[in-house]
């Protein structure tokens, strides 16, 4: 079947984050939004059907996960990264930012040290931040080839650490990390009894010519020294029926986990978000394909647009994802003046880049998981603007 990913669909008045907040956010109601991390893409047909099928069942009570269910995932993961996940090892969560929240929680106390790797997702910081733990940054270096990590510094962090907060694929950098880099991180964490908090929820999503490598698959002593989390949701822009997968194979921290999970009630979830992620698991190889070529040629887009046009916007193509993170540092404006200049003159919703760390300060991300047409006239109010 061949999916048209060019098709606008009208969002305006659905409570949809991304539309009908714009106000809100940006001070503006008519900014062309491109931040929130979903698609503006239908969610797949196979997906919807299966929802639309059990709602026609009167009764929406309690549920639970069935064996065809985490069949679903299981053959997913195999199929689409090689790594074989026993039942047991997997427990329900209502989100990914969620479960990994729930981790420090259960893990860490307050005082102790959590490292994450700036600029990265906002709820990172403020899953150390929130709850009374120490922020620590172990921040990205950019390299001639774009971003690395700084195994350096994180050697001397790692010394009073308790937990890293690993985003991989990145978020927003859009690095794919190699199996080698992650070793190092993972060699890193062991020597130190560091616990690392995997963050996988984009990992479907890496583009054409790399290759995402489960943190949990480096070694059997780095898998009894993690905590994965993966989701459908941004795969198959199912965000708002809130379920997500948490992978332990560790059963020692696995029993701790779930029954932090459980004594908080989060260990149910709802019957619409089992029915699509179980369809999307079993139907969804296809219909990922064709987006992620669809991807990848509005970052190709993108990426000719500004070298030809706005070359003082700097940026590295991301391996993963479907944002970029563009650099506006070249054009010496402080972060207020740009701000004003991408809402108000150019009416772009674009995220600011000092929501992922103090790193992203002249940044924007852009998200082009949007039809081409909304690509081409972001691009044109930039060109006319900058």
């Amino acid at each position: 079947m061949k999916y048209d990913f060019d098709v606008k669909i009208p969002r305006e008045n659905t409570n949809c984050v991304k539309y009908d907040l714009r106000k809100n956010v940006f001070g503006n109601p008519d900014v062309l939004p491109m931040w929130v991390a979903d698609m503006d893409f239908a969610t797949p047909d196979f997906a919807r059907e299966a929802v639309m099928e059990r709602a026609q069942h009167p009764v929406y009570g309690y549920h639970f996960k069935d064996k065809p269910y985490f069949t679903a995932i299981q053959g997913w993961l195999k199929r689409r990264h090689q790594w074989e996940v026993p039942t047991e090892w997997m427990s329900f969560v209502p989100g990914v930012v969620c479960g990994f929240n729930m981790a420090v929680l259960a893990f860490t106390k307050e005082g102790d040290e959590v490292v994450i790797q700036s600029p990265v997702y906002p709820p990172f910081h403020h899953a150390a931040s929130s709850h009374q733990r120490k922020l620590v940054y172990n921040s990205l270096k950019i390299g001639k080839q774009g971003y690395e990590m700084d195994f350096d510094l994180l050697e001397k962090q790692a010394k009073t650490a308790k937990m890293l907060i690993l985003c991989n694929p990145h978020n927003p950098v859009g690095r794919c990390w190699t199996r080698e880099e992650l070793l190092h991180l993972s060699e890193i964490c062991l020597r130190n009894n560091v616990l690392v908090i995997a963050d996988e929820i984009h990992c479907d999503l890496v583009l054409p010519g790399f290759k995402h490598t489960p943190y949990a698959t480096l070694s059997q002593e780095v898998a009894d020294h993690c905590i994965v989390f993966h989701a459908a949701s941004k795969t198959f822009n199912l965000a708002g029926l809130a379920t997500s997968t948490a992978i332990i194979p560790n059963q020692e921290l696995r029993v701790t986990y779930n029954n932090y999970v459980e004594a908080l009630e989060a260990h149910l979830g709802n019957i619409f978000g089992k029915v699509a992620t179980q369809a999307s698991m079993e139907k969804g190889d296809e219909w990922l394909e064709q987006l992620l070529d669809y991807v990848q040629g509005n970052i190709d887009y993108v990426s000719d647009f500004l070298k030809a046009n706005l070359p003082k916007v700097k940026f590295f193509k991301p391996q993963a994802t479907y944002m970029m993170w563009l650099d506006f540092n070249d054009y010496g404006l402080s972060e207020e003046e740009l701000w004003r200049k991408m809402t108000q003159e150019a009416q772009l919703g674009f995220n600011r880049g000092s929501d992922f760390g103090q790193e992203g300060k002249g940044f924007f991300r852009i998200n082009l998981a949007c039809p081409r047409s909304t690509v081409e006239e972001a691009m044109r109010r930039l060109k006319t603007v900058f």
